[in-house]
């Protein structure tokens, strides 16, 4: 008996202990559904890039000029509920008072002059309420003598730097430790909190480099960087999508069926 049964031209049906194959219009349907959802996939993933590269363009231009406008006032307790990321981050502000007699709180940082840390001072604003000024960077060696450093800083001063948004719980597999006093990122409520202060703003102030002149801590060295790689996200899937168009194509296209069955043919004849 033959091993196909090739009755009225119809697809041939596996005989004789071969599996039979599933028939050819349901692998057929079956494929085409599998590359139209692999395509709705990829197209729908290159779009989403292209939106966010806009949002991000937009982020970024939103940031530099709230950078390079004159500094206003820093906002007082009637903001704080409306303060946020995307709104406020970044901006350009100014606070006369005087820096608090207590000691800094010691961040850990990573910056473009090496290791060390970030010195956060308690700063009274003469609008009455406090605020932290992150005074700027200073060595691991250096680190002592600042803490000593705070009742030289009491008298009447200005501070001009950027708005920065609390930095909560810590850093990626490091978390704050306030009872030992380590902290690894500037989370304002923690921070106040070891220090004692209630009436203290959700955010803090980068000083910028003209905060110490050329002395310790070193202002002026906010990072203010977004990358943005989203167009050559959007065309690494829009790129997969084409693909996979072309392979699906080339594998349905007039001629693959009937080499197959010719393979299959060769293979019977064996």
């Amino acid at each position: 008996m033959s091993a196909y049964d090739g009755h009225c031209g119809g697809p041939a049906v596996a005989v004789e202990g071969r599996t039979q194959a599933t028939p050819r219009p349901l692998r057929t349907v079956l494929f085409a559904l599998a590359v139209v959802l692999g395509e709705i996939l990829l197209i729908g993933l290159g779009v989403w890039q292209v939106e966010r590269r806009t949002w991000k363009l937009d982020l970024i231009d939103r940031v530099d000029r709230r950078v390079a406008a004159a500094p206003a006032a820093a906002p007082g307790p009637r903001a704080w509920p409306g303060i946020d990321r995307d709104h406020d981050e970044y901006r350009h502000v100014r606070v006369s008072g005087h820096f608090v007699n207590v000691h800094p709180v010691l961040v850990k940082a990573l910056t473009e002059l090496g290791g060390g840390y970030w010195v956060l001072a308690l700063f009274r604003t003469d609008q009455g309420f406090d605020v932290l000024v992150n005074r700027g960077f200073v060595p691991e060696a250096a680190a002592a003598g600042t803490r000593d450093g705070t009742q030289r800083l009491q008298a009447q001063t200005s501070i001009v730097g950027l708005l920065r948004i609390t930095e909560p719980k810590g850093a990626f597999l490091r978390s704050n430790d306030p009872d030992q006093d380590r902290w690894y990122s500037r989370d304002v409520a923690a921070i106040g909190a070891r220090l004692g202060v209630t009436d203290l703003a959700p955010y803090f102030i980068d000083a910028d480099a003209s905060a110490n002149g050329t002395g310790e801590p070193v202002g002026g060295l906010t990072v203010v960087s977004f990358p943005n790689n989203h167009l050559i996200y959007a065309v690494t899937w829009f790129s997969l999508a084409i693909m996979l168009a072309i392979c699906s194509y080339r594998a349905v296209r007039p001629g693959s069926a009937e080499d197959g069955e010719a393979g299959d043919d060769r293979l019977d004849r064996r």
